[in-house]
């Protein structure tokens, strides 16, 4: 059962559940040269090119079981469940590493074919490999003489 919480909420709280807010009704939010704390995120780089769109994902510690990838349209979804270290008899000086779960969507510029995705994971890096569609790959246009 859940004790209700009397009294002002923490800096942090207002700022996840604001932050939870903004992203609930504008899409994600880009990032900004500050680090917010509390916030789980997942860093990732994206990137193409004329055959493909690529995510790297860094996700330190986390095995393929605890990784979901999903794609809808030309929307990555990225979930990751990293557990709880065990907490007896442990006093942290610094806990900057997030566990639990967390999540991220990526828009990509295009379409790709979702049949064709393929995902690597290595070194604490998950590469997500997206082959681009047919229909917005470049194609050399042949010129006919007349």
């Amino acid at each position: 059962m859940a004790v209700p919480h009397f009294g002002p909420p923490s800096l942090d709280q207002f700022r996840r559940e604001f932050d939870r807010l903004l992203n609930n009704f504008l899409g994600e939010l880009p990032e900004s040269g500050l680090p917010l704390p509390g916030r789980q995120r997942i860093p990732v780089n994206v990137w193409e090119t004329p055959e493909a769109f690529f995510i790297e994902a860094e996700v330190p510690g986390v095995t393929t079981d605890q990784v979901d990838i999903s794609v809808v349209g030309n929307e990555v979804t990225l979930r990751i469940n990293r557990p709880q270290p065990p907490e007896e008899s442990v006093t942290y000086h610094r806990r900057e590493r997030q566990a639990g779960e967390c999540s991220r969507v990526i828009k990509l510029p295009g379409e790709f074919d979702s049949d064709r995705v393929q995902a690597d994971l290595q070194h604490g890096v998950l590469t997500i490999t997206l082959p681009k569609s047919e229909a917005v790959r470049p194609r050399k246009v042949q010129i006919n003489v007349r």
